[in-house]
């Protein structure tokens, strides 16, 4: 009877502890180890952080370099406002601030370089929340070894090579004074280490060529260090090799850096960003686009005279400027010209897009006059200006210099008179103007001479999409306009 007694009041027990179970758990009591439900405690798991990554601030960029924090840590942010200067692959650009907030941590200091996209910059927290109490995530864990690799690891140690079998004598009877080494050879035997005796010369007059040294390369062990010679089991050791005089040395001159003014001394100095994507786009530019050349002189007394009636008026305007108006229009009266290459072949554009490029101390950048043929001369040389000091001050927005259509360089204020310049891609033409010069030119009877104000232009264009002759009716056009300027009003 009290067993029985005793089993009913456990289960009555168990009911109830199983209901109250059950209704912690609907709602969630925080101080039920069942209900698996934790306060977050700040001074214990710190505050949740906004995370603020790498952005990509321009369609090419692939990694950035952090130039300048303007924000300090503690100091309150709001969405729009300046967070950071960062150099991307074509200016300096700001990285604006998406959410309000606080910055509570800087994790990639001023001068990062090489930042690649999505890395985790910074950390910021919600207003009201203590920043210094901020959780910072843990670094991630590098990948983990591939298994070949471990195994590597673990495997044992190959065993030692076996010593090269013991030349015979005859091979060490060449006279050290009668040595001698073609340029192959030599390098060879400098740099494994071999002793020149111990090939056998078949050249001419006892000449060791490339191929002696390396049949006496074949029957020695390689290794990661030059392999020591064994001495012969000889009576008398071999005279020490001395070049002969009169031969130039057999180890050159080492580069040691760091000594200046010492021969084959040399400074590292580090790419920026801008230089590094100069280069590679360069070198894609040159080695996937098949260049087409065409030159033309156009003769600039026109623009002269009307340039100093304009300025007559207080209105300055360069040559510069009426080359890309000159060229906008062309492009206007020939789209076939205004074209770019894709993936899949080429692609008319519906606007004109003039990219100039401006020199600046970081390299050389293309920002774009937008709508160019619609603008007038003026017009161009105000935006031209503007465009070409935020360059310099490396202030200019992605949309300031990404979508051009047609490209233009001008040297001619450093004296060049003509050059060719590389495409940029994946634009079909750029345009390469030199300085005026004056020349005595035949007059239109062919009677007399007269002084002609001379300017070449070269094109490059891209075979693919401008031949040679689209490219010739293009510069017929441009000299056209540019002999003519009040033609380019009319269309």
């Amino acid at each position: 009877m009290a067993a029985s007694l005793q089993l009913g009041r456990q289960g009555i027990l168990f009911g109830l502890r199983f209901n109250l179970i059950k209704q912690c758990q609907r709602t969630t009591t925080p101080w039920l180890p069942h209900a698996r439900t934790f306060h977050r405690c700040p001074a214990l798991l710190g505050v949740a952080p906004l995370k603020v990554e790498m952005p990509a601030l321009s369609p090419t960029m692939e990694e950035g370099t952090i130039v300048k924090w303007l924000k300090k840590e503690g100091e309150e942010v709001a969405a729009g406002d300046a967070l950071c200067e960062i150099e991307t692959d074509k200016a300096v650009v700001t990285m604006e601030s998406s959410d309000d907030g606080v910055l509570a941590k800087i994790l990639m200091e001023e001068g990062s370089r090489g930042v690649p996209l999505g890395t985790l910059i910074a950390l910021m927290v919600e207003e009201g929340e203590d920043w210094k109490q901020v959780e910072v995530p843990p670094p991630t864990a590098p990948p983990a070894a591939p298994a070949a690799a471990v195994a590597a690891s673990v495997a044992p140690p190959p065993a030692p090579a076996q010593p090269p079998p013991a030349l015979p004598p005859a091979v060490h009877t060449i006279s050290s004074a009668l040595l001698r080494l073609s340029p192959a050879a030599r390098n060879i035997l400098d740099t494994h280490g071999l002793d020149p005796r111990l090939a056998t010369p078949t050249g001419p007059r006892g000449l060791i060529t490339k191929e002696d040294v390396l049949n006496l390369l074949k029957g020695t062990p390689s290794s990661g260090a030059a392999v020591p010679v064994a001495a012969p089991t000889a009576p008398a050791a071999p005279p020490a090799y001395t070049p002969a005089t009169g031969l130039r040395p057999n180890i050159p001159p080492l580069s040691i850096p760091g000594k200046p003014g010492a021969p084959g001394t040399f400074t590292d100095l580090p790419a920026s960003n801008i230089r590094r994507i100069i280069a590679q786009r360069l070198t894609e530019s040159k080695t996937t686009i098949p260049h087409a050349y065409a030159s033309v002189d156009c003769d600039m007394e026109a623009v002269m005279k009307l340039r100093k009636d304009l300025a007559k008026e207080q209105v300055k305007v360069s040559v510069n400027d009426f080359v890309i108006k000159a060229a906008a229009v062309t492009l206007k009266e020939m789209p076939e010209v205004n074209v770019t290459w894709s993936g899949d072949g080429p692609l008319a554009l519906d606007s004109i897009h003039i990219s100039i490029a401006v020199a600046t101390e970081k390299g050389l950048i293309t920002p774009i006059i937008r709508d160019a043929a619609d603008m007038g001369v003026q017009e161009i040389s105000a935006t031209a200006k503007a465009l070409a000091q935020r360059a310099r001050d490396g202030k200019l927005k992605p949309e300031e210099y990404q979508g051009g259509s047609f490209s233009i360089s001008n040297l001619g204020m450093f004296g060049i008179s003509g050059f060719s310049a590389v495409i940029n891609p994946p634009q079909a033409c750029i345009l390469a103007v030199g300085g005026s010069r004056a020349e005595l030119r035949p007059s239109a009877d062919q009677q007399t001479l007269r002084t002609q104000q001379l300017m070449t232009v070269t094109l490059s264009s891209d075979g693919r999409l401008v031949d040679d002759a689209l490219a010739s009716r293009f510069l017929e056009k441009l000299r056209a306009n540019l002999e003519k300027p009040q033609r380019m009003a009319l269309v």
